[in-house]
């Protein structure tokens, strides 16, 4: 299986919703079609 790749803009904002907007990891995972692991990483 091939790893999907996120441009680093893509991954700052996902990260931004979870720190600054205090939206939970899976809720920002799950609507941006990636699993908490990468979002963590």
């Amino acid at each position: 299986m091939r790893r999907k790749r996120y441009p680093d803009e893509f991954k700052m904002e996902a990260v931004k919703q979870v720190i600054n907007r205090g939206h939970s990891v899976a809720d920002v995972a799950g609507r941006l079609g990636m699993t908490t692991h990468s979002l963590y990483a």
